[in-house]
């Protein structure tokens, strides 16, 4: 079993995602590597996820008719508009070659440590952590559904005059009395006087969605139709390298295309701002002097902390508080802790920052 000396909890959010657990890993120390294990500790990056509706306006064949017939307002004009529905940011790992580590253990233990894929340290002596991360999950795209009009069921509702007629005023008159036709049908087989009613409750629901489908179609054909979908793109945002706070046009909103590139100067900015709200600081001894790396150290760090946000057009679209490995330290554990034979410890990582998430001995 094993023992836990300290641990740091993960806050809560939407999500909880495995991060590199099943491409990890396993390296020894050796001989053969004369008991050295080298790895990264990790920077820290933002992932920002926007989704976008798009809303596409199409006037219909008969919309000049519209308030004549149906005394109703319709679309005039196509149009297409975007607006930004949802906005995430959560935080990734990006290597830094600067920040290679070499811990030596000692001693011949068979102490262990469980790398990512891209080097960074999860854990030491303990191969089944899991290193999860929480993470706000993200929007979806959503495509675009077939207005009533590109349905099989716009087709049914033509009559024949309508087709035939190549007056516009005249289809539409013809499309008008159809959709009141259609209104009576529907009144009388709800009230039971139907001349020719559904046999059962399933063939009167049918015979009701067809009728309405074809109101709807007809409909459409004065008012017009309205097709909404949702794109989806992410943007990897890195910190600056001075530290400070910055604030930084991650991409634009483009009120023709959409989402475009944040030099695109069609559309409006979307910002990110990152404001640092803590710094890391090495562990003192009890006279206050900052302590010093132990010779052939386990790495690790303490972060710091920054405030993120994201905002277009004057408004806030989300914003949060996130460990930022660049705004810490550095500081490191003695090997020996992990090489002790009767008790050694076991070290896990967090997998984003490097920072030690718990410590504890391996028991028998």
């Amino acid at each position: 079993m094993m023992k836990k000396l300290f641990s740091i909890l993960l806050p809560m959010a939407m999500v909880v995602a495995p991060a590199f657990a099943q491409t990890s890993t396993k390296l020894t120390a050796t001989k053969a590597n004369e008991f050295g294990l080298m790895y990264t500790l990790p920077l820290t990056a933002f992932e920002v996820t926007v989704a976008v509706e798009k809303t596409v306006n199409t006037p219909g064949e008969f919309y000049q008719y519209a308030k004549k017939y149906l005394n109703t307002e319709p679309i005039i004009k196509p149009s297409t508009s975007w607006r930004i529905t949802e906005a995430v940011v959560n935080p990734v790992a990006v290597a830094d070659e600067e920040e290679r580590y070499l811990a030596n253990f000692k001693g011949g233990t068979g102490t262990f440590m469980m790398l990512s894929d891209s080097n960074y340290p999860l854990s030491i002596n303990d191969e089944n952590y899991n290193p999860e991360v929480s993470l706000t999950e993200l929007p979806k795209a959503v495509a675009a559904e077939p207005t009533v009009l590109q349905k099989p069921i716009a087709q049914q509702a033509i009559t024949p005059e309508m087709i035939q007629s190549k007056s516009s005023a005249k289809r539409a008159e013809l499309a008008a009395e159809k959709i009141y036709e259609l209104r009576t049908n529907r009144n009388e087989i709800i009230s039971g006087q139907a001349d020719a009613m559904p046999s059962d409750g399933a063939a009167m629901k049918l015979a009701l969605d067809q009728l309405a489908g074809q109101e709807e179609a007809l409909t459409a054909m004065f008012l017009g139709t309205v097709q909404k979908s949702v794109e989806v793109r992410t943007y990897t945002v890195y910190i600056p390298e001075d530290g400070e706070a910055s604030r930084m046009v991650i991409a634009r909103l483009s009120a023709i295309d959409g989402l475009v590139d944040a030099n695109d100067l069609s559309g409006d900015p979307i910002y990110i701002e990152i404001t640092p709200i803590t710094r890391g600081e090495l562990p003192v001894n009890e006279k206050g002097v900052a302590k010093t790396f132990p010779k052939g150290g386990v790495a690790y760090r303490i972060p710091g902390a920054a405030w993120v946000s994201l905002t277009y057009d004057d408004r806030t679209l989300t914003e949060k508080e996130f460990d930022v490995a660049q705004y810490g330290v550095v500081f490191g554990l003695d090997p020996s802790l992990f090489t002790n034979k009767r008790e050694p410890a076991y070290l896990h990582f967090n997998p984003l920052t490097g920072a030690v998430r718990e410590l504890g001995t391996v028991g028998n």
